[in-house]
């Protein structure tokens, strides 16, 4: 029988150490400010790129690591640092994904460099997908994408919301409708190269938490695209339709190009989650070590000393999902429990409750901005909402129970 082993190889620790001392060099002590400021820290990324940490490179060298081990250690240290910092950093990641699930090898290698750029010139992009009406329900979707057969284009139109770096993206990843007796099946994913005629940023959301992070509506208005830039091709597309209609004749559930991007990124948002909860667990424990009060240092108090205790065996289970869902991944084992989804449930709701005992052990103040752990609080909200609600997730997690 093969070794069984959690430990990180030195090639993942050193990675993981360099993530870290960048975290906690560069992204914690601007973190307060451009939480404040609410907008995108371009100084910030830069420096990640000049240093190689934000760029296509780095992100596949991870993606690949075949212990399926890289990216969730990456995510788990940037948001470790800050999350909204390092989703400003890593929110290019998701249309990259979307790209790698759903393109060709040339739509890969053409579109996924220029999400990026260059350390002298940095670009992000946007994965949009979220509507106004179409949150969880994917099949109210109504953006729509129509083929101009004689130009060989598509045209789209419609709005879509809650699309980090949505507007201010070099490369936009749109998910649209192309078919709308199939609902759900009949939508497909597209590319919109920088500055298309149609598309412009509409409403800048003000968020109760991650606000270094760009969040927005976009608009599309008779914005036309070469053929080219329907991900996966027209022939492709064309076979998957066909199917879809068969199988909708045959009752059978076919997956969409949208849930297949959030079922890769799942487990990554779960290490996302397990970094913020990791941060305010460190804050708790520290304090609780030097803060006296009736003479002792309060984590000699049981009542503390037990929400402690409570609070890092949650952190490890919910980094023992999030790995164990990554490595299966890599493996090409199958989700047949839904364990991407209990990885990003589970890590969620640790995240949430965590960070609100952090607030509690600190007292007064925990409930301070003189103190990190309420803007990590109120980053950790959106764990439990983005990329699929907990609700969605457990939704899931029961179809797949009940097969």
């Amino acid at each position: 029988m093969g070794e069984f082993t959690l430990e990180l190889n030195d090639d993942q620790k050193q990675v993981r150490d360099w993530l870290h001392g960048f975290a906690a060099d560069v992204m914690r002590p601007a973190a307060a400010e451009w939480d404040e400021r609410e907008e995108t820290p371009w100084p910030i990324i830069q420096e990640a790129a000049k240093l190689g940490i934000y760029s296509l490179d780095f992100y596949a060298q991870q993606f690949f690591d075949p212990t399926g081990l890289g990216i969730p250690m990456a995510m788990e240290e940037l948001f470790w640092g800050d999350a909204g910092i390092a989703l400003s950093i890593v929110g290019t990641g998701l249309a990259a994904v979307g790209v790698l699930a759903n393109g060709t090898e040339e739509q890969i290698g053409t579109w996924i460099p220029q999400m990026y750029g260059d350390a002298d010139d940095v670009k992000v992009a946007a994965f949009c997908s979220s509507e106004p009406d179409a949150g969880s329900d994917v099949a109210s979707m109504r953006t729509r994408a129509v083929y101009d057969e004689a130009k060989d284009e598509w045209v789209l139109n419609g709005t879509k919301t809650w699309a980090t770096n949505g507007g201010i993206a070099n490369v936009h990843v749109v998910v649209a409708v192309v078919d709308a007796e199939l609902g759900s099946k009949g939508h497909a994913s597209f590319i919109v190269p920088p500055n298309t005629p149609g598309l412009s940023q509409g409403q800048k959301f003000q968020k109760h938490g991650i606000r270094a992070s760009h969040t927005a509506e976009v608009v599309l208005e008779d914005v036309r695209i070469p053929g080219h830039c329907l991900l996966g091709g027209k022939d492709k597309l064309d076979e998957r339709l066909a199917r879809a209609r068969e199988r909708a004749r045959s009752g059978e559930r076919v997956k969409n190009a949208a849930m297949a991007t959030f079922e890769a990124s799942r487990p990554a948002v779960g290490a996302m989650a397990v970094g913020t909860a990791r941060a305010a667990y460190e804050v708790a424990l520290d304090y609780a070590k030097t803060r006296v009060q009736f003479g002792r240092p309060i984590i000699e108090n049981q009542g503390v000393a037990f929400q402690l205790a409570d609070m890092a065996t949650q952190i490890d289970a919910a980094r023992l999902l999030v790995w164990r869902a990554s490595w299966m991944a890599t493996a090409g084992k199958p989700f047949t429990a839904a364990e991407g989804s209990m990885s990003k449930l589970y890590a969620s709701e640790v995240a949430k409750q965590v960070t609100g005992q952090a607030i509690q052990i600190l007292g007064g103040n925990g409930y301070t901005r003189e103190y990190p752990v309420e803007r990590m609080h109120r980053d950790a909200a959106i764990y439990t909402i983005f990329e699929g609600t907990s609700e969605i997730q457990r939704m899931v997690i029961s179809r797949a129970l009940a097969k």
